[in-house]
């Protein structure tokens, strides 16, 4: 999406035609993608103060949408334990992006949640 400009509905049956899902864990996808497209206005300066010296453009798509998929996950899916979601982003930049993506991805999603995570009742 980030790329091509494909609305989320879109891209997701593209990918869901594409790779095994399973069928209980599409909505969970789903869920989590859409709702990281409706908050990229929150996210996106989010993830700029606290990549220091980087900007969005800069960074590699692949850092860019882990980072964007991992702060929406620490803000929103509030179920999810913030160790799972930094250690799940880092796990994916170190299969999916550079050799060094895995240490950016920890740096900013773990000072993300330091400072702006609201924690559950």
């Amino acid at each position: 999406m980030d790329v091509t400009g494909d609305p989320p509905a879109d891209a997701l049956k593209i990918f869901f035609r594409h790779h095994r899902v399973a069928v209980g864990s599409q909505a969970f996808v789903s869920r989590l993608v859409e709702g990281t497209i409706k908050h990229l206005a929150e996210i996106d300066p989010l993830i700029r103060r606290h990549a220091t010296n980087w900007t969005l453009e800069r960074m590699a798509i692949v850092d860019r949408n882990i980072l964007r998929l991992g702060a929406y996950e620490l803000l929103h899916e509030t179920q999810t334990p913030p160790k799972v979601v930094i250690n799940e982003a880092v796990d994916l930049a170190k299969r999916f992006g550079a050799a060094d993506s895995g240490k950016f991805v920890n740096g900013v999603l773990d000072s993300i949640h330091k400072t702006e995570r609201v924690e559950c009742p």
